[in-house]
Parts: C-alpha cells; structure tokens; sequence
C-alpha cells in the first residue's frame, strides 16, 4: 500500500524522521475489511448519538486524527488505539482509513521518535496534540509521566489534549493556520460544540482577535450561569415598552432589554439555533 500524505505536509514531516527510526510507523490508508478490533479494548459500548456525530464529521471534512494499528498477518491488522474513531468511519461509509502502522513492541522506538518530534518549532498544535494523545494511548502514560519525558508542564499537556476535542472543522482551521492556538484555547472553553463552530465562523468572518473571542466565551458562560429567574426578568423602564415590542416584532423573538440604575444596558436577541442566528443577522443588516 503507498503512503499518502492524508494530513498535509505538517503531519507528514512530524512522521518523517520517526519512519527513519521506526520502519512502517508512518501514515497509511488502510481498507476497513482489513481491521480488526483489538480483543483487549476494555470499553465494550460506545456511545451511538456522539458516534454518528463523528460519522458526520468525517463525511464533511474526513478524518484529522488516523488511528494506530499493529499488522497481525499478511493483509491483516489489530486497532492499538482509536476503535471510536474506526467504527464511526464504518458508519460514514468509508472504504479506508489512515491509520499508523508499527510493530507490536516497538514502544521504546516510538517513544523515542515522537517526543524527539515534539520538539520541533515548525509542528501546529493540532499535531503536537495528537503525538501526546498517541503517547498517552498507546504507551499508557499518566499525563505526569509524560510531562517527565517531554519536559513540558502537565498544564501545557492538557491544554494541547483539550484541542482534540474541538469540532473537526475547528481543528482543521488550526492546522491551516486559519486560527491561532489562542483562539482555539479560548473557544474550548465553551462547552457546546455548535457555539464553538459558531465562533470559528465569525472569527474567520470577522477576522476577531483573541482578546475579542475570549471577552466572548466570557459573556457567554457569564449568561450561562445565571439563575434561569434572573435570565428571564426584565428590567425594562416604562419608556422602553414600546421599543421592545417594536423588536420583538422585528426579530420574531423575545427580546431582553435591561438597564442598570447608571442608565447602561444591553439588549439581548435569543437565537435556537445556527439558522436562527443567521436569519437574525440578516434581519440587522437588512436594517442598515
């Protein structure tokens, strides 16, 4: 089977030096028919919901982190690591996957080629991300293990692991460079993956600075917070009724209006959905 480079050419130069030490452990594309799972994965259920959530994904923009194989016979391989990922490219239909192939005791080779690569200053975070991630799956580190090998803080560590579960599409802006780690560090902290997507788009949209994203996701999960009867009460002035229901006609919504006891405020437009958003938006630029 060629390799091809399934990542871009970040990945493929993370992996050059580790094939040169460790013979086969690059990216292949490997058919499914040709996979089977390993008999000692010690999780038996995945979920189905978020499953076909990952099949949706890899639909629309394909897989961005291969999974680990050991060649058992000839045509033949056991998943190492990332079995969620292989049935979800089951379900999406996929006739193959990438995948890293290496030998099955071959630990100390890897090792050795992936914090060795860790160290280069040309990688993206998703691809230092996914070496981690590999370390910790496959060679069974603790997070404090592998600070020692790599010599990086534990905090670092788990702020690289957290992009992995980011939406795919924000993923692949990272690895485009689309976005920077900032931005992507700041959106993680929003836990709904269709708000993080939400914010990626107006980020490429708008062209909003870190700083910008994070007041953002600060406001967001302040409102987040609140009690549900502090959300829903409205501190609206008598002369401000009727603007209000001038809004809530216009955006087909209920809006919030409050103002605090120095005269400021804010005006809140609830949306339901990403859709619902848009039709809002082109609601306000119809108004200008």
């Amino acid at each position: 089977m060629v390799k091809r480079n399934v990542l871009g050419r970040g990945l493929g130069a993370l992996m050059d030096d580790a094939d040169r030490m460790q013979p086969g452990a690059g990216i292949d594309e490997i058919e499914l028919s040709k996979i089977e799972a390993n008999p000692f994965q010690p999780r038996s259920r995945f979920d189905e919901e978020t499953l076909k959530e990952l099949a949706e994904s890899i639909k629309e923009i394909g897989l961005i982190q291969p999974i680990t194989l050991r060649k058992v016979a000839d045509s033949k391989y056991q998943i190492i690591a990332g079995e969620r990922r292989y049935r979800a490219a089951q379900m999406a239909g996929m006739e193959s996957i990438p995948a890293f192939i290496r030998k099955a005791k071959d630990e100390g080779m890897l090792e050795m080629a992936l914090v060795e690569n860790i160290q280069r200053e040309d990688l993206d975070a998703i691809e230092i991300a996914m070496s981690y991630q590999r370390l910790l799956e496959e060679l069974q580190f603790t997070q404090e293990e592998l600070s020692s090998r790599v010599g990086k803080k534990r905090s670092t560590i788990a702020n690289y692991l957290r992009l992995l579960k980011l939406p795919a599409v924000i993923q692949k802006g990272l690895i485009e460079k689309l976005i920077s780690m900032g931005h992507a560090r700041a959106i993680i902290n929003i836990e709904d993956p269709e708000k993080q997507t939400l914010i990626y788009s107006q980020i490429l949209k708008m062209g909003l600075s870190v700083r910008r994203v994070e007041e953002i996701v600060r406001n967001l999960n302040d409102e987040t917070q609140k009690e549900p009867a502090e959300i829903g009460k409205i501190r609206v002035p008598k002369e401000y009724q009727n603007l209000k229901k001038q809004l809530d006609k216009i955006f087909s919504s209920k809006i919030d209006i409050s103002v605090n006891s120095h005269g400021r405020g804010k005006i809140v437009i609830p949306f339901k959905s990403v859709p619902d958003l848009e039709r809002i938006v082109k609601i306000i630029e119809n108004q200008g």
